[in-house]
């Protein structure tokens, strides 16, 4: 009844607005925002993994974003990555907070092939490595300290001879990940490997394993088990998103080394995927979405963060992230614990509207992209041209910019909070905040491969 109600409410709000009939939306253009009609679809289900960083879609349920726009929305949590892509993949959800690598893997087919867009990215940063106790004792003695504290960012290069004792050993050196195509593999991989420690090739788009000359081996674990997977022995650290590094803090068990924020300045993190096929019969209802996680990444980033307090409640719940809000709060609120009691400011750890932090950009795509390359989930060599005609079918600047379009005629959202639409190419400038100080520029992928002393480049296949 409540639901009844709601909608009509709804569509006595929008009578004087014309209602278009639904149409296909091509690659390359989206409605107008003054053309938004009412979404196809109003029932939706959206799968999410228990990690802070889906908290826009939290805050659009909590807030009534979604219903503003007319859309009556389930979330649900998913087992693990696989899971949540398979049931997007055959419509059991309607679309999901997904790893930036994950629509661009199954849509060149690593893995699983099915084309999956994004128009929406959930967050900037956001993710840690942490090593266990006796790892974290056994690099320290390697890292410069001022003031008896650790000089930060704490590089690979420091963890190389405990990895190489162990090695000399015989004992691989094993760390955690949550899922190859994840930016935890990629930013674990690109530590490793700045520091000089070879994390391993995969061999080719069917390989899920990716230990051909590994001197560290990386293995998949779901997210809310890495700390107990590490208390147990089985792993020596890893990269997982918040809250599971503060978890090892807050249980005593282990030491987070660096933020993603160290080894990428203003990385992206997830995105809110579809399938294209959705995507296409259903454009209006897909806006809508956009528009809804817009309204809450604002609010989580505005006033300085002064949301954040909420945002840990909300996401405290047991239906979300489900951990407690202390441990919750240590990374969203603007603070980061590496070493027990060693708290440093760190107010961009989570970052999800400024900075753009929610545009889709064809240069994030094509970063994942020659990771993918680097590491040999692709196995063959491809062309600057094949990069960015990927990027483009998979990352949609089109239907954000119709969600923020229409935000800001509804005076829900200011035009300078946005990249300007008319100009903007896609193209973040070439970035060099990266732990390695090697320079990024997404039109030159090949280029950007070509600098790495590990890692595959060229005409290179294994």
């Amino acid at each position: 009844m409540f639901y009844t109600n709601f909608k009509n409410k709804m569509k006595l709000a929008v009578s004087s607005v014309t209602i278009l009939a639904s149409v296909m939306m091509s690659s390359a253009t989206v409605a107008n925002a003054e053309e938004l009609g009412w979404p196809e679809k109003e029932e939706l289900k959206f799968g999410f993994i228990k990690l802070t960083d889906m908290a826009p879609l939290a805050i659009a349920y909590e807030n009534g974003y979604f219903e503003d726009e007319g859309l009556y929305v389930t979330l649900e949590a998913q087992a693990n990555w696989k899971v949540l892509l398979d049931r997007v993949i055959d419509g059991q959800l309607d679309g999901a907070h997904m790893l930036a690598g994950q629509p661009l893997g199954a849509t060149i087919g690593y893995g699983t092939k099915a084309h999956i867009i994004t128009a929406f990215s959930m967050d900037l940063n956001g993710n840690g490595i942490t090593v266990s106790n006796k790892v974290w004792e056994q690099m320290k003695p390697n890292i410069p300290h001022e003031n008896g504290k650790p000089v930060h960012p704490i590089k690979a290069n420091y963890l190389k001879p405990v990895v190489d004792s162990y090695r000399s050993a015989g004992n691989p050196f094993k760390m955690g990940m949550v899922f190859p195509v994840s930016t935890h593999n990629y930013e674990l991989r690109y530590w490793l490997a700045a520091g000089g420690i070879h994390p391993g090739y995969y061999a080719g788009e069917s390989d899920t394993t990716g230990i051909i000359d590994a001197e560290a081996l990386l293995s998949v674990t779901p997210p809310p088990q890495m700390p107990a997977t590490m208390e147990q022995g089985t792993i020596y650290g890893y990269c997982v998103g918040e809250p599971w590094n503060q978890q090892a803090v807050f249980k005593g068990i282990g030491v987070p080394v660096i933020t993603d924020y160290e080894i990428w300045k203003n990385n992206p993190e997830k995105v809110f995927g579809v399938s294209k096929s959705w995507a296409e019969e259903n454009p209006n209802t897909h806006i809508r979405v956009v528009k809804a996680m817009i309204r809450a990444a604002m609010w989580l980033d505005e006033n300085n963060n002064a949301n954040r307090g909420k945002a840990v409640e909300i996401l405290a719940k047991a239906s979300y992230v489900g951990a407690d809000a202390e441990v919750i709060a240590n990374s969203m609120t603007g603070t980061f614990e590496y070493e027990k009691g060693d708290k440093r400011e760190v107010p961009d750890f989570n970052v999800f509207f400024r900075y753009n932090a929610t545009y889709p950009y064809y240069s994030d795509a094509i970063w994942y992209l020659t990771q993918m390359r680097r590491w040999g989930q692709i196995s063959q060599p491809k062309s600057d041209d094949w990069f960015m005609k990927t990027a483009k079918s998979v990352y949609r600047p089109d239907i954000y910019a119709a969600a923020a379009k229409s935000l800001i005629a509804e005076g829900k959202a200011n035009a300078e909070d946005f990249p300007d639409f008319d100009t903007e190419t896609g193209f973040k400038p070439p970035q060099s905040e990266f732990i390695d100080e090697v320079v990024f520029d997404g039109t030159k992928p090949n280029e950007y491969l070509n600098k790495f002393p590990i890692g595959l480049k060229g005409d290179t296949v294994l």
